[in-house]
């Protein structure tokens, strides 16, 4: 059994090929796009967060939107990017979420990602301390996340306090139990997946990755959540760890699905730099017919090592042709998968 979600980017664009052409479009089609998904069986929403650029930003509020017209599917992200976030004012917005929605919240974070403007994480007032670098700033804010969201109190209170204080230090409210242990975190590389598990985080691994040893994409993502999961074992965590990957797959059902992604040529892996420095590996995308798409899919090592699959959607085709999408996978591939 597997956990199967959908990950929105949330692109809008005023072109008229675009279904989705402002913010608010957007956001309302996300919205929608939840609920229709809950209602077909689906398991969680997740939604990507980047700045200064024609796609969702802040969660919180869509989260807590989704939250309240929703039962039970979970609401996440998938990641929001530390280096842009204030740790104890993002604790209270996900905390508010997480109890609007009665406790579906699944954080996804990490240091995030190259972005639209060079250094965006200044204008929003942060950065990174004496002897840190930009990456060190994140894992900083994320350790402090982690903290709060315990739930212990650390400030010290006013002796003359406008309302009535309870005894002892007090904690950032509202306080959500156990989303503490909700919180992912997105690795790029299997360092940061060792990491993340060493503070107790669950594991999320995407389309691409550093190329660490130049082997196809889903066998170093599959080496990287087994490297994760000693980890784990090693630090002697309690619970059993969720991991989840994401992939672009399409069931290839009729006429529309043929016209937008039979000719696909991301059918091989890629390699290109994210920076000077950092070779990545980006991995394929899968759309076939069902029978030939479930072969594909149990060569893949990665999706098999995982408990949750993320299916990313081409938002801008609207909400009923994702609402197919989605649809086609759980209804013709995932029984034969063994996943449902």
């Amino acid at each position: 059994m597997k956990k199967i979600g959908f990950l929105s980017f949330g692109h809008w664009t005023p072109s008229p090929q675009s279904a989705t052409r402002s913010a608010a479009d957007a956001l309302l089609q996300s919205i929608d796009l939840a609920v229709a998904a809950e209602e077909l069986g689906a398991d969680g929403a997740y939604f990507r967060v980047h700045h200064f650029a024609r796609q969702l930003a802040s969660p919180f509020p869509l989260l807590a939107a989704i939250g309240a017209k929703t039962r039970n599917i979970e609401i996440g992200t998938g990641v929001i990017d530390m280096r842009y976030e204030n740790p104890l004012y993002m604790a209270e917005s996900a905390s508010a979420a997480d109890l609007i929605s009665g406790g579906r919240l699944q954080l996804g974070i990490s240091r995030g990602s190259p972005e639209q403007v060079i250094d965006g994480w200044r204008y929003f007032g942060y950065q990174p301390a004496e002897g840190e670098n930009e990456s060190d700033m994140a894992r900083r804010h994320t350790e402090v996340l982690l903290d709060v969201l315990r739930g212990e109190g650390f400030a010290k209170p006013n002796p003359q306090p406008m309302f009535p204080n309870p005894p002892g230090m007090l904690r950032v409210e509202p306080h959500s139990e156990g989303l503490r242990e909700r919180i992912w975190w997105g690795a790029g590389s299997n360092a940061t997946a060792v990491w993340a598990a060493k503070l107790g985080m669950n594991l999320q691994s995407s389309t691409l990755k550093d190329d660490e040893t130049g082997e196809p994409f889903h066998i170093q993502q599959a080496q990287q959540i087994r490297a994760y999961r000693a980890a784990w074992a090693e630090a002697g965590h309690t619970r059993t760890p969720r991991v989840s990957v994401s992939r672009s797959i399409f069931a290839l059902m009729d006429q529309r699905d043929r016209a937008y992604f039979g000719g696909s040529r991301d059918e091989e892996d890629k390699v290109g730099f994210l920076d000077e420095k950092t070779r990545a590996i980006f991995g394929r995308s899968y759309a076939a017919e069902p029978d030939k798409l479930i072969q594909q899919l149990k060569q893949d090592e990665a999706i098999a090592e995982a408990d949750t699959l993320l299916l990313t959607v081409p938002n801008q085709l609207g909400v009923d042709y994702n609402v197919h999408v989605i649809e086609a996978i759980l209804k013709h591939v995932a029984p034969e998968m063994g996943w449902r």
